[in-house]
């Protein structure tokens, strides 16, 4: 391989990285999980139940 080749698959390889990083950023920021993380929250502080 080339170098120029090298630089764009690294620069491909640093976008995909990029792009998943943000989709997992929207995905647990996003309105519809709110109530289910603020739930899993909170989780260590309830009382164990018998």
């Amino acid at each position: 391989m080339t170098e120029d080749t090298l630089g764009v698959l690294r620069g491909l390889a640093t976008l995909l990285a990029m792009l998943a990083f943000v989709g997992v950023c929207v995905w647990a920021y996003s309105r519809k999980r709110r109530s289910r993380f603020d739930a899993a929250a909170q989780l260590p502080l309830e009382e164990d139940r018998p």
